[in-house]
């Protein structure tokens, strides 16, 4: 068998560079759920050219919503369906985008008709039966195809009546953004109800910006409970999304592992991201954060370990977990299980590819412990997962013999990711 395709990383000095990272994922998405669903043509700016946008964007087109993509001048244009899906048929392929698969089964249930939505081997691993169950209690017709709580998905559609659900808060916040965005379209009021402690909340709180932006206010009580009162529309609009933050967290992070300097255009403190906040993290390993009205500077320093909970920030545990590994003292980031249900099982995938690098890694159902060791190089492998690539590809900047096997699979978000990579470090 060949070894598969793999990339090393370059070590180099201290970085000192600026960089606007492609538009975000989440943002990208929720906006063209909205743009989707609204009164008009919305045109979409600066958004992200990647396979889970183009999932979403092929979807749509499936569904007879004709967007207009233009990749080269970061557009898309999206005729939306007021509230209706347009066609009565179809059979989605959704690929690994968590999103695209859970953004559209709730999206799906306003239309009338039979569609069907499946995915990678990968996803039909990711759950999915709480977010059926509160369709299911809103009065739409959906089920697990293979009775396994996961995708494949079937929605035997005829307009979602509207009602009083209890949505699960503990495995992923996409359940309830889902079901949000759909709950304006719904034929009566939305009453949601959020059991258990919500992950990611930073993420709803985008979810409920995004919407807002297209002419739709929810009602909340804090986290845990949620309404509108179906009366609401969603109206086109021309809308521009702000660079990813998660991917600005891999910036950040070389600047912190190299002792040098980054800015990211673009972003700031008021930004919609929660994953902004990793800053804070890295100020308490030792860094120094500055923020400016559309850019934000990290200048690395000693660093040390930190505990931290990181249940608001999770997609950056990969990118702590990096850091983490030139700190003086141990880290242990928490409160993080659901991670495990994402590209891959990250808490244990981290904890394998950091031991190879040389540290000692306490494993945990909820999160990690780094114990920093002598480093060395290694081949990482990154379970088809984008965010193993790019954060583990960090360490390469200081140790030497370190590669990526399939960086290829940072496509999903970042398709120029180790090119930029390249650039910050000096070598392009």
């Amino acid at each position: 068998m060949s070894e598969p395709a793999a990339i090393e990383i370059q070590p180099c000095g201290p970085v000192d560079a600026r960089i606007r990272p492609p538009g975000s994922k989440s943002i990208t998405n929720r906006a063209l759920v909205c743009a989707a669903l609204a009164e008009g043509k919305s045109v979409l700016e600066e958004a992200l050219d990647s396979e889970d946008t183009r999932v979403m964007i092929e979807a749509l087109r499936k569904l007879g919503l004709r967007p207009k993509h233009d990749p080269a001048a970061r557009q898309v244009t999206l005729p939306g369906g007021g509230g209706k899906v347009p066609v009565g048929d179809a059979d989605i392929d959704v690929g690994n985008s968590g999103t695209t698969l859970r953004f559209l089964t709730a999206m799906l249930t306003l239309g009338h008709g039979n569609f069907r939505l499946d995915g990678t081997a990968r996803m039909r691993q990711r759950p999915v039966s709480d977010l059926l169950d509160a369709l299911g209690s809103l009065g739409a017709d959906v089920l697990d195809e293979l009775g396994t709580g996961c995708p494949p998905v079937r929605v035997h559609a005829r307009g979602l009546p509207g009602g009083r659900a209890v949505v699960a808060g503990s495995i992923s916040s996409q359940f309830l953004s889902a079901l949000l965005m759909a709950a304006p379209c719904a034929q009566g009021p939305v009453e949601l109800a959020v059991e258990g402690e919500l992950v990611s909340k930073p993420y709803v709180r985008m979810t409920l910006e995004v919407m807002e932006a297209f002419g739709v206010a929810v009602g909340r009580e804090a986290f845990e409970s949620f309404w509108l009162d179906g009366a609401q529309r969603y109206v086109a609009r021309c809308y521009s999304i702000e660079p990813d933050a998660s991917a600005a967290s891999y910036f950040f992070a070389a600047a912190a592992i190299t002792g040098g300097r980054v800015t990211v255009e673009g972003l700031s403190q008021r930004s919609l991201q929660g994953d902004v906040a990793f800053c804070d993290c890295l100020a308490q390993m030792g860094c120094e954060v500055g923020y400016e009205e559309q850019a934000v500077t990290i200048r690395g320093g000693r660093l040390r370990g930190v505990e931290v909970d990181m249940n608001a920030i999770s997609d950056t545990v990969p990118t702590l977990a990096a850091v983490a590994l030139f700190a003086e003292e141990p880290t242990t980031i928490k409160h993080v299980g659901h991670i495990r249900h994402k590209e891959t099982d990250r808490i244990a995938a981290l904890a394998a590819e950091l031991r190879k690098l040389g540290a000692e890694v306490e494993e945990r159902p909820d999160g990690l412990t780094i114990r920093p060791g002598p480093l060395r190089g290694a081949a990482i492998d990154t379970y088809d997962d984008h965010r193993m690539a790019m954060s583990l590809g960090l360490a390469g900047l200081r140790v030497p013999g370190v590669k990526i096997r399939n960086p290829e699979c940072t496509a999903k978000t970042y398709p120029g990711f180790f090119d930029d990579l390249r650039r910050v470090a000096g070598r392009s």
